[in-house]
């Protein structure tokens, strides 16, 4: 069993697949009976993400941060983010010559540029190829992302898969939906990088839901006012409104996996996408969900899959193993040498 020490600029209260995919890990590794330490941006002062007010940064995180990190002595440290934190903790490595892992869950480099198009695409990704240059090992969700960052010129990449909670999310008990059917439900983060637009301008039958809430909610409630918006739903009440549904739309061209497929797929719904890198890691085409350049096609040709088939393959990929997965990547802080042989190790 080991200390081991998780720093995120991505925590409690944020609702994005990146926090539920620690939360998660962080509460398997205490079951396995590792002792954890989260850094994360609600022991510091913070300030509110330009344009992402629900988004707090940590300001000036690096002497509260070194205490931490000193008073537990980490025997492996893991830093999850590219934030202030991220980059307190990754100084705090190199100064004192400890070893450390990273880990890649977004495009950052696209987010940014959809926020600030005067920042180059280039400057982003000559960014992350700094910062996780420095780390021993830098883990991705799948080997279509890994091939994509290693031609970014980010090296030293290892798998780290995602699982679902279905005990969570599972098809009993759907929610009673208002509006005709079918029901084509969108659920995550209601942001630009999301591209919901594409979603909610098809011309579909039924009923077209939104779940969730961010910086695009107001101006899209304005825009559409016939698609069904419920803000942020959590836990077994969110689960019961994705088991509802007839298809989940994932309308996203930049997400590097999309936990939201694989909670939806959990309650037996299947998956709509474009065949882009998120959804060919998560959806079989033609069984759990179809994926198509026309997004409508896809969301008409998911009405007539096997919902037990989705549920089959959201229950292969749990928690506890890929857990076992990131432990088995993580490495030692003190190790004289570098070992990179673990290098896309499944």
């Amino acid at each position: 069993m080991q200390r081991i020490a998780l720093v995120t600029d991505a925590w409690c209260p944020q609702i994005n697949g990146v926090v539920t995919t620690l939360t998660h890990t962080v509460s398997e590794l205490e079951r396995l009976g590792h002792e954890v330490l989260v850094i994360h941006p609600g022991q510091f002062r913070t300030a509110p993400l330009p344009s992402y007010p629900e988004i707090k940064c940590a300001l000036l995180p690096g002497w509260r941060l070194r205490r931490q990190l000193d008073a537990f002595a980490p025997q492996a440290i893991h830093i999850a983010t590219e934030g202030p934190l991220g980059l307190a903790a990754r100084r705090y490595c190199r100064r004192h010559g400890l070893r450390f892992t990273t880990s890649l869950h977004t495009r950052f480099p696209e987010y940014v540029r959809l926020r600030l198009p005067f920042v180059p695409l280039a400057a982003g990704y000559a960014f992350l190829s700094w910062f996780h240059g420095g780390a021993t090992r830098t883990l991705v969700s799948n080997p279509a992302m890994a091939e994509e960052m290693r031609e970014r010129g980010i090296a030293n990449l290892a798998l780290w898969s995602r699982g679902t909670d279905t005990e969570t999310f599972r098809p009993d008990e759907p929610f009673p939906l208002e509006g005709e059917r079918p029901v084509f439900m969108y659920m995550g983060r209601v942001a630009p990088e999301k591209n919901i637009e594409a979603f909610l301008k098809l011309d579909l039958p039924g009923t077209k839901y939104v779940i969730g809430d961010g910086p695009s909610l107001a101006s899209l409630r304005r825009r559409y006012p016939a698609v069904r918006f419920t803000g942020y739903r959590t836990g077994r009440e969110l689960a019961r409104h994705v088991a509802a549904a007839d298809v989940f739309v994932f309308p996203s061209r930049t997400d590097t996996l999309g936990l939201v497929m694989l909670e939806a797929m959990a309650c037996g719904v299947p998956v709509a996408a474009y065949p882009v890198l998120g959804p060919n890691s998560v959806v079989k085409n033609g069984e759990t969900g179809c994926l198509h350049e026309d997004l409508r096609r896809a969301a008409l040709r998911a009405l007539d899959l096997d919902r037990r088939r989705c549920r089959e393959a959201a229950c292969a990929r749990s928690w506890r193993i890929v857990t076992r997965e990131f432990v088995g990547q993580l490495v030692s802080a003190h190790a004289a040498a570098l070992n990179t042989a673990g290098e896309l190790r499944a």
